[in-house]
């Protein structure tokens, strides 16, 4: 793993920022806060973090619509801050592309693990060209993308997290408990509904493809991969 992270950080509210920013220096970070709510975007690319934290509420245009606009040019895992930590608003940014949630007000225990644990499973990934075969199709690796027939599709690192995990265990159920525990490392820290979401996009994601029907849910067990 990298020594030590870059985190860009959009928040609004100036008292909890500078609160914020200590505590991830704290962890052994840097961390630069956004200055211009007009140009997040353009920001953080110049910066070129390895994650980002996002507050939903913001002046001019939502966190949202930043997500959005940044998945349009890098996968850099986003974490979400919001005071509206309910189940609709955790599926949203989960589904804007946000890697996870961190509700208001932020325990700094909380906000460390999280951070920590995103870090740990984007850039503990390292590739040596190797695939997974399954379903006539090959999970790369290296880069996380899959292959199927001529095409090919990029996952974000919970996808690729989620498929790896299926396929190393191709064949037998996989509970969700497992899959949590293998996405977070602490399931204490994780939303259920995160983990249906995750894969509810990698199903729509290999279908989009031609790879169908390849991960089958187990009512009250969990999901396998013949």
């Amino acid at each position: 793993m990298i020594s030590i992270y870059r985190i860009f950080l959009v928040e609004d509210d100036h008292a909890l920022a500078e609160e914020l920013q200590k505590q991830i220096q704290r962890g052994g970070h840097e961390v630069r806060c956004v200055r211009d709510f007009h140009s997040v975007s353009e920001e953080c690319l110049a910066y070129d973090p390895h994650l980002v934290l996002m507050d939903i509420m913001l002046p001019f245009r939502d966190g949202y619509y930043w997500t959005s606009e940044l998945r349009k040019s890098t996968t850099v895992p986003i974490v979400f801050l919001s005071s509206a930590s309910d189940d609709l608003n955790i599926v949203m940014a989960i589904n804007m592309g946000g890697d996870d949630f961190i509700a208001k007000p932020v325990e700094p225990m909380v906000l460390t693990a999280k951070i920590q644990a995103v870090l740990r499973r984007t850039y503990e990934i390292h590739g040596s060209g190797d695939t997974m075969a399954f379903s006539g199709g090959e999970l790369h690796l290296n880069d996380g993308s899959v292959h199927y027939q001529g095409r090919q599709v990029e996952l974000t690192k919970n996808e690729f997290r989620i498929l790896r995990t299926l396929l190393e265990n191709k064949g037998s159920i996989v509970s969700r408990d497992a899959l949590m525990l293998r996405l977070w490392n602490d399931d204490c820290f994780v939303e259920e509904n995160t983990l249906t979401v995750n894969v509810n996009r990698l199903r729509k994601k290999l279908e989009s493809i031609g790879l169908c029907d390849v991960i089958t849910t187990r009512t009250g067990s969990g999901y396998i991969i013949q």
